[in-house]
């Protein structure tokens, strides 16, 4: 917001030096982005074009007359505001036009006056000085009257040529699916259904909240004005900007909320500028409807300051005189005040006043942050991280040390990506997409189902740009759609590797290892378009039985972990990659109901291990995880280790039709002594003759 020296000195007195004056706005809020002199070009004193930074909330101090009421109450100078009363010497509105609302959900309020018979022309030196002070183009006496009561109030206002509008009535609707509008700056926008829209008998003639029509703007040959003063939905408004990418002063404002109060003192302001400077006669009355017509608010809720909570929190005191007095030059109404609270009805303007830590921060901000000193005691509870923040931090140590970086992408995607990959979709067939009703990005309005596609999209970009290295991992939310119910969001963890599945199969172990020490991963078959399907699998995550053993749940209690696999010729196709890619996601919920957040150590053993190669003949159907959770079970507290030897090995002639040979390692150790030959060979036995029996297995002579 650029607010002007000069402009800002009509209100209240500036008695104070420029620099005093921006660092105690910094100080209470209003942050100091640039100061730039302005020279008027009528010859008149030079200014000061001030831009100060005005957060979300508080669309109050929009407007030369919200910053100087803050000026006036740290200064404690009085505030000036103008009491306009318009005469109305025309014909009564009533016969003249008529407003209806269809939609006052979207509009609660909308009002109109009429002005007849103005002369369009350039605005006098003082209105366009104003405005060009603050960088806002003049362009002739009524539109700069709207735009100066805007800047001057924060209310934005619209001025109709009256003698455009088809039956010269105006109807405030929701805006039809595929309707054309055209607007001021000449371009034609093709309407969603969500817009609210201005129109008259036949067409639209603005866009609620953002900008007017060209069919209807103000020109040379204007006679007759409409003065619209109204409210519109922020949800809506801020919708059809972004969707339409038209963004404006007024849908700005309109985003953050108006002062329900200010729209009819806006309206009869603008009225007053028009006929000093263009004109005319004003019609008698106002058009004022809609659901909150007339101002007739439901009055903010009554919030109690108890005077103990204010060194409790600030870490000071502030006498409750002072802090009374504070929050009533703010515009609050005192209801109640005793010598342990009192109550207040905040005004209007400041709907960011809701709660008692509301009152505590103006009167701090106002008595001044500078007067509280730094080492000030303030009482404090201890915090602690649940328990999903740790696993998600030990997530993240796992898997940068594993090569990884992090990668962070938008929650909504185009609808064609949440269709690639659906690992969360079960057999039921392909959920319903669940869309936003405004694009994050163009196009981009589908909530996702998965992390992968994006991670996708990701390494695409980073292939054209030829970054030999692509290694990413992302933890966020993904959306699964409910019938009648809000969606699952689940926090799930994807990556993107230029590794094998063998290789990055080793990396969710050392994550389960990580995070679950005794659990293990089981693996199922998978069937994904978008993977392999010789080198792609389900992922299982089996807990610790009762003596760590890692074999403690049955196969079908074991909890749903996530998928793993390489990208099919297919998958790689769609994404448009120019190499391999080996992709996993896991929901995070069942790692974290199994991790061991306290971390254990055992002392090393200083007895030799001792190792034996096992090959394996099974059925061509077994798979690894089935022989590797026997061998751990089997060999128990002495293993230490169980590795994968290089590919499996099949030749019909000598192991048989449908057979393979598996070639694996085991080493065992004791912690307590030297483990012998025997013991070991002992282990060996038991593991063979385990998955002979659990599996047909057969040891290759």
């Amino acid at each position: 917001m650029i607010v002007s020296w000069n402009w800002l000195s009509q209100y209240t007195e500036l008695a104070m030096p420029l620099e005093e004056l921006t660092d105690r706005l910094t100080l209470t809020g209003l942050n100091l982005e640039g100061v730039e002199g302005v020279l008027p070009a009528a010859g008149g004193a030079k200014d000061w074009a001030i831009d100060l930074e005005v957060t979300s909330n508080r669309p109050d101090c929009l407007g030369h007359l919200g910053v100087a009421r803050e000026v006036s109450v740290i200064w404690q100078q009085p505030l000036t505001k103008p009491d306009p009363q318009p005469p109305a010497t025309g014909e009564p509105l009533s016969g003249v036009t008529s407003v209806g609302i269809e939609c006052p959900e979207l509009c609660p309020r909308y009002t109109a006056r009429v002005i007849r018979g103005v002369k369009i022309g350039p605005s006098p030196d003082w209105l366009a000085e104003r405005l060009r002070s603050i960088g806002v183009a003049v362009i002739n006496n009524v539109v700069d009257a709207t735009n100066f009561v805007m800047m001057e109030c924060g209310q934005p206002l619209h001025a109709f040529d009256f003698g455009e509008l088809r039956g010269g009535r105006i109807i405030v609707r929701r805006a039809a699916a595929g309707e054309e509008f055209t607007a001021i700056d000449h371009k034609t926008y093709t309407l969603t259904g969500d817009e609210v829209v201005i129109a008259d008998a036949q067409r639209p003639v603005a866009l609620g909240g953002v900008m007017g029509g060209f069919d209807t703007e103000v020109s040379g040959a204007t006679v007759d004005v409409l003065i619209e003063s109204a409210d519109f939905a922020p949800l809506a408004v801020r919708g059809a900007a972004r969707s339409h990418n038209l963004h404006s002063p007024s849908s700005y404002r309109f985003e953050r909320g108006v002062d329900p109060a200010g729209i009819d003192w806006a309206s009869r302001r603008c009225c007053e500028l028009i006929l000093q400077t263009a004109g005319g006669e004003l019609c008698g009355g106002v058009i004022d409807t809609g659901p909150a017509a007339g101002g007739e608010i439901k009055p903010p809720a009554e919030i109690k300051l108890r005077f103990n909570q204010i060194p409790r929190l600030l870490g000071i005191d502030v006498p409750a005189d002072q802090a009374s007095k504070i929050l009533t030059d703010l515009g609050c109404e005192q209801t109640h005040i005793c010598g342990e609270c009192l109550k207040v009805i905040p005004p209007s303007w400041r709907a960011d006043l809701t709660r008692e830590a509301d009152l505590l921060e103006e009167v701090a901000r106002i008595y001044g942050y500078d007067r509280i000193p730094e080492d000030t005691g303030v009482s404090m509870a201890p915090s602690r991280r649940g328990r999903a923040e740790v696993v998600t931090e030990r997530v993240q140590q796992v898997m940068t040390a594993a090569g990884f970086d992090e990668a962070v992408t938008l929650s909504a995607v185009e609808p064609e990506q949440v269709a690639a990959f659906r690992p969360w979709s079960g057999s039921g067939g392909a959920p319903p997409t669940l869309v936003t009703g405004t694009s994050v990005l163009r196009n981009a309005n589908a909530l996702r189902q998965s992390l992968v596609p994006s991670l996708l999209v990701c390494r695409r970009t980073n292939e054209a740009l030829s970054n030999p290295t692509i290694e990413l991992f992302e933890i966020a939310s993904v959306y699964l759609p409910r019938e009648g119910q809000l969606p699952d969001e689940r926090r799930v963890l994807a990556a993107t590797s230029g590794g094998g599945f063998l290789e990055v199969k080793g990396v969710v172990e050392a994550l389960v290892a990580a995070i679950a020490p005794g659990a293990t991963l089981r693996v199922e078959e998978a069937r994904h378009e978008l993977l392999d399907a010789a080198r792609s699998c389900t992922l299982r995550l089996a807990g610790p039985g009762p003596h760590g053993d890692g074999d403690g749940d049955a196969d079908g209690d074991a909890p749903l972990l996530g998928v793993l696999g390489e990208l099919s010729g297919a998958g790689r196709q769609r994404f448009d990659l120019r190499g391999p890619s080996t992709v996993f996601e896991i929901d995070l919920a069942p790692l974290t109901a199994a991790a061991r957040l306290v971390r254990t150590a055992r002392p090393l053993s200083s007895y030799q291990p001792v190792s034996r190669d096992l090959n394996i003949v099974v059925d061509e159907a077994v798979r690894w995880s089935a022989i590797e959770a026997i061998t751990r079970t089997q060999a128990g507290g002495l293993l230490e280790g169980v590795t994968f030897q290089d590919d499996s090995y099949r030749d019909p002639g000598q192991l048989g039709e449908g057979k393979k040979s598996v070639l694996f390692s085991i080493q065992l150790r004791k912690s307590d002594g030297t483990l012998t030959g025997e013991e070991a060979d002992a282990v060996s036995d038991r593991i063979v003759q385990a998955l002979g029996a659990e599996l047909g297995g057969k040891l290759r002579g």
